[in-house]
C-alpha cells in the first residue's frame, strides 16, 4: 500500500535508506524519531502516511521560505497542503482554515511560535489531528545545537492535544539529544531510525592557516575547484570582506546573510541555483532548505560553532553522489569571536532576577513586549523568550496570545467619502477612534490601548475596524509593536528561588556550548581519521574512512594562533575612565567585559555607548581574561 502512494504520488519507484521503516512505524500508529543527515529524504516520511492517515498531519517548521517550497511542491502534485505564517492576507488564512474544516487540507505547515497563540491552539483541539511532525527536533533539547525556546513547549502541546504519533525529524542529532527527545516523546528506542553520517564522496580536510593567510589560501583552493562552491564565515563583515576580495581576482562571487535586505539576499541565492554564481560566500543564514545537488566544494573560512554545524553544513556538498571536498581553513584567533557570541547570551544573575520579579507583578493576565523586556533589564530578544519559556515549563504562566499593540493607517481617499456608506452609529465610531489616532504626515498612528482608553471603546472592536477599512480598500496599514499575552498560573512563586534556578540553566548552556567549540578544535587537531571522529560524535563508529587528510598521511598540526596582545597602561586608564563615567549599562562585571570585548547588548545600545572608544576596546582579549580585569576594578 505504501509503495502504491510513493509511485502515485511522489513518482518514486522505491523507498530510500531508512524512510521505509519511518512510514511503517507511524502507519502502524508509533511516533518514530528520524535522524537523517542533510539530504537524507526526511520530508517523504511524514508526506506519504500523511495521505494515508485520518485527519490532518500539523507539520512545525522552523523557516518560512523552506515551509513554502514544500507547500508548493505539494499542490503541484495534487496534494492538499497550506501553510500557516506572517506572510499570509486575511482571505488567504480563512481559505486555510476554511480548507481544514472540509478536509481538503492534509497537511498543514505551521511555525513552532504560533503555537503561543491560546486561540490557535483552541482550534486544534478541534480537529482531528492524525500526526505532529516536527522538523529540526533537536532544537526541543536545551542541549541541542541551535536550541529554539518555543520548540520545548511542543512535548507538551502534543500530550495536550492527545495526538496519536509524532514523528521528529533532525539531521544532527547526538545520543545525548536523540536520548532527550524521546524521552519528551515517549518514543522507543527501537523506533529511533537512524542513518550513516558516512558519505564516501565528501573529502574531510583541515589547512591550519594564519588569520593574515587565510585569503589567499582561500583563492587558490577555490581555483582549484571546478563547480559550485559555498564558503561559510562567521560575520556578515566577513561575507561581504572575502567575497569583494574573491571578486576582484576574477572569481564570480556573491555575500549572502541576514544583514541584506531581502531581495539581495533572494537575488544572490538565486544567481547561486541558477550557476551565473559560482562562489556563494555565507553566514549560517544560508543553507535550510538549499536543495542544489552539484555543489562541488565547502570552505570553512571560520571555525564553525559546533560539530553539529560543520555536518550540517559539509552535508550540503556533493549531494549529487560526486565526489566534492569539504575543507577548514583552520585559525585559532576564530575562538575569541566564537567564544564572545556565546558569553553575549548570558544574562547576569541580577537581570534574570530582575525580569522575573517584574514579570510576575503584572497581575493575573497581562502582556509583555520582548524588545521592552530585553532593553530594561539589558537581556537579549531570544534570551527573554526563552526565560518566558523556562516560566511556562515550571507551570508560572501560560501564553495566550499574540497581538499588535500599533496600527497605523494611510487613508487612500477622502475621509468624509469613506464615512458616506455606513449607518449614523458606525459613523460617530470611526470619527471617535479617528479623532484620538496620532496625526502625521501622512500616517495616524492607533496605539490601541491608548485609543480605547481614551474612547472607551473595547479594543478589539478597534482592531476589527481598522482590518475591515483595510479589507475594503479605503486605507493603507502598517502593524507594530508585538506584544504577547500571558496568564499568571500560580502566585506562591519564590521568586529568588526560581530566578537561580533558571540562572543555573543558562550557565549549563553558556558551559555545553563552549565545549562544543572545543570538539571543532579537537577535530582540527587530532591524529585520527576526520570522518570517524565526526561520526562518532552522533554515536556511528566507523574506524578509517580511507579518504580524508588524516586517512591520507597528513599530520595534524596546532591551530595557529596570533599572541594574545597585552593590556596596555594607556588602556587601562581608558577603562577606568568609562567605570568612573558610572553608566547603569555597565555596572556589573559582566556587563563591562562583555562591551571591553565588542560584544553588544540592550542596555549599551539604549544608552548610546556604542561610539564610546572603549566599545571593542578588548576584542583580541579572551572573555574569561576581560571579566577578571573588570571584576578588580574598583
Amino acid at each position: 500500500m505504501p509503495e502504491a502512494v510513493l509511485r502515485e504520488q511522489f513518482g518514486h519507484a522505491s523507498f530510500r535508506g531508512g524512510q521505509r521503516e519511518v512510514v511503517e512505524g507511524l502507519l502502524d500508529g508509533r511516533s518514530m524519531l528520524a535522524v537523517f543527515p542533510t539530504g537524507g529524504g526526511k520530508s517523504l516520511c511524514y508526506q506519504l502516511p500523511a495521505l494515508m492517515i485520518e485527519g490532518v498531519t500539523l507539520v512545525v517548521s522552523p523557516l518560512i521560505a523552506l515551509m513554502k517550497d514544500q507547500v508548493d511542491a505539494l499542490r503541484a502534485r495534487g496534494i492538499g497542503a497550506a501553510r500557516l505564517d506572517s506572510s499570509l492576507s486575511q482571505e488567504e488564512y480563512a481559505a486555510v482554515m476554511g480548507g481544514l474544516r472540509d478536509g481538503s487540507v492534509k497537511l498543514l505547515y505551521v511555525a513552532p511560535e504560533r503555537l503561543a497563540n491560546e486561540g490557535f491552539r483552541q482550534r486544534l483541539r478541534r480537529m482531528r489531528i492524525g500526526m505532529v511532525a516536527i522538523d529540526e527536533a533537536h532544537c526541543i533539547s536545551e542541549w541541542g545545537h541551535n536550541f529554539r525556546p518555543d520548540y520545548l513547549k511542543l512535548a507538551k502541546l502534543c500530550r495536550d492535544l492527545g495526538v496519536p504519533r509524532v514523528l521528529c525529524l533532525t539531521a544532527t542529532a547526538t545520543p545525548a539529544v536523540a536520548a532527550d527527545i524521546r524521552r519528551e516523546f515517549g518514543i522507543a528506542e527501537g523506533d529511533h531510525v537512524q542513518l550513516s553520517f558516512h558519505r564516501d564522496n565528501l573529502d574531510l580536510r583541515v589547512s591550519p592557516v594564519a588569520a593574515d593567510g587565510r585569503k589567499a589560501l582561500l583563492l587558490r583552493r577555490v581555483e582549484a575547484v571546478e563547480g559550485a562552491v559555498v564558503v561559510y564565515v562567521t560575520l556578515q563583515q566577513t561575507a561581504e570582506e572575502v567575497a569583494t576580495f574573491l571578486k576582484k581576482n576574477g572569481v564570480s562571487a556573491q555575500a549572502y546573510h541576514a544583514g541584506m535586505p531581502p531581495e539581495f539576499r533572494a537575488a544572490a541565492q538565486e544567481g547561486f541555483m541558477a550557476g551565473s554564481t559560482r562562489v556563494i560566500v555565507a553566514t549560517i543564514a544560508f543553507g535550510m532548505g538549499i536543495d542544489k545537488a552539484d555543489i562541488r566544494a565547502v570552505f570553512h573560512y571560520n571555525l564553525p560553532k559546533s560539530l553539529e554545524n560543520y555536518s550540517q553544513e559539509t552535508g550540503r556538498a556533493g549531494r549529487d553522489g560526486k565526489p566534492s571536498v569539504c575543507e577548514m581553513l583552520a585559525c585559532g584567533d576564530d575562538l575569541v569571536t566564537l567564544e564572545n557570541f556565546i558569553y553575549g547570551d548570558t544574562p547576569t544573575p541580577e537581570a534574570v532576577r530582575h525580569l522575573v520579579d517584574h514579570v510576575l507583578r503584572l497581575g493575573t493576565g497581562f502582556d509583555v513586549s520582548v524588545h521592552e523586556l530585553s532593553t530594561v533589564n539589558d537581556i537579549r530578544p531570544l534570551v527573554v523568550t526563552t526565560l518566558l519559556t523556562y516560566l511556562e515549563l515550571e507551570g508560572v504562566i501560560a501564553a495566550t496570545r499574540p497581538f499588535y499593540s500599533r496600527y497605523s493607517v494611510r487613508l487612500l481617499r477622502d475621509f468624509e467619502q469613506l464615512l458616506a456608506g455606513y449607518d449614523a452609529r458606525r459613523k460617530g465610531f470611526l470619527r471617535k477612534i479617528f479623532a484620538a489616532a496620532k496625526e502625521g504626515r501622512s500616517w495616524l498612528t492607533f496605539e490601541v490601548d491608548r485609543v480605547a482608553m481614551e474612547t472607551g471603546e473595547d479594543r478589539d472592536r478597534i482592531v476589527r475596524a481598522l482590518v475591515h477599512l483595510e479589507e475594503a480598500g479605503d486605507v493603507a496599514m502598517k502593524k507594530g509593536g508585538v506584544r504577547q499575552g500571558y496568564r499568571l498560573l500560580r502566585e506562591d512563586v519564590r521568586v529568588r528561588e526560581v530566578a537561580e534556578r533558571l540562572d543555573e540553566r543558562f550557565r549549563r548552556r553558556e558551559a555545553a556550548d563552549l565545549d562544543r567549540l572545543r570538539e571543532v578544535v579537537e577535530l582540527a587537531e587530532q591524529g585520527g581519521c576526520l570522518t570517524g571522529f565526526v561520526t562518532a560524535h552522533f554515536g556511528e563508529e566507523i574506524g578509517a574512512c580511507g579518504h580524508c587528510d588524516r586517512c591520507r598521511g597528513k599530520a595534524p598540526e596546532p591551530l595557529p594562533r596570533s599572541p594574545v596582545p597585552e593590556v596596555a597602561a594607556e588602556d587601562l586608564a581608558l577603562i577606568q575612565s568609562l567605570r568612573a563615567e558610572g553608566h547603569a549599562a555597565l555596572k556589573s562585571p559582566r556587563q563591562l567585559a562583555r562591551f571591553l570585548c565588542g560584544i553588544g547588548s540592550p542596555a549599551a545600545s539604549r544608552a548610546r555607548l556604542y561610539r564610546h572608544d572603549a566599545f571593542g576596546l578588548l576584542e583580541r582579549v579572551p572573555f574569561g581574561e576581560v571579566l577578571a580585569l573588570a571584576g578588580e576594578l574598583p
